[in-house]
């Protein structure tokens, strides 16, 4: 089975640890929940595991081979796609177009980027948007945009990074349901960097938490919902709006 891995990942920020000997994996048609406290260190291995971000320590693997020092635009034609907390359009653009200057990037012919942008809104359910300006919509919307965008060229993996911050119930609920189906139809594996704990334990195969760069628990939906370890993690820094999000279904 195709993985994507960090091996022992550290990163030290002058001389302070970011992250420290982080293991994690994602498996193709995989969906893993990557959760923890702010300032955790999230963002950054998922920088690392997308070559934004070089590692003090270890190594990131794609299917057995060593990916460390690869730019991130390599890393995007090997198949590993991002979104960011940002949303990061070209807000002067269509929808269609930002899905097509993705396809024309990734080598495809103008044609070819095109047919696989009308293709990929139709996919995910925003065909509507295509003709808008990017810059336009709806902080809700961007985020679709930005995992249609993320799917052009079909990759082997997507890093989503906190994609339902800002939703209404509703609106998160259609997004699990997006990423089951990129997961199950297109068979990616999905790393979900996610605030919204239940989301994440409702969503994930698997999950890993971070807190002060290290992992403190991995495992299944069930242990991590149980783990006194997590909890507590999670109330030392936790606002009291922030605590019922560790309920399965909040």
């Amino acid at each position: 089975m195709s993985d994507l891995h960090a091996d022992k990942v550290s990163v030290a920020f002058a001389g302070l640890r970011a992250l420290s000997e982080v293991d994690l994996t994602v498996s193709s048609g995989q969906i893993v929940g990557l959760i923890g406290p702010n300032g955790a260190g999230k963002t950054t291995l998922v920088n690392v595991l997308t070559g934004f971000q070089t590692p003090t320590e270890g190594a990131v693997t794609l299917d057995g081979q060593r990916l460390s020092g690869l730019k991130p635009n390599l890393l995007r034609r090997r198949g590993i796609a991002r979104t960011f907390q940002g949303g990061r359009l070209f807000r002067d653009l269509p929808v269609i177009d930002n899905l097509e200057v993705t396809g024309v990037g990734l080598g495809q012919s103008r044609r070819a980027a095109i047919a696989e942008a009308e293709a990929m809104l139709e996919w995910v359910g925003i065909a509507p948007l295509a003709s808008r300006i990017a810059g336009t919509l709806p902080y809700t919307d961007e985020r679709r945009v930005a995992i249609g965008r993320a799917l052009m060229g079909r990759p082997k993996y997507l890093l989503l990074d906190e994609p339902a911050a800002g939703m209404s119930g509703q609106e998160a609920a259609d997004l699990s349901a997006l990423i089951r189906r990129i997961a199950g139809e297109m068979g990616c594996g999905v790393l979900l960097i996610e605030h919204n704990v239940g989301l994440v334990l409702n969503l994930c195969d698997h999950i890993v938490v971070l807190d002060s760069g290290a992992v403190i628990e991995t495992g299944p939906p069930a242990q991590i919902r149980d783990s006194e370890t997590v909890r507590h993690a999670y109330m030392g820094t936790a606002t009291d709006t922030d605590l019922p999000v560790l309920e399965v279904g909040a």
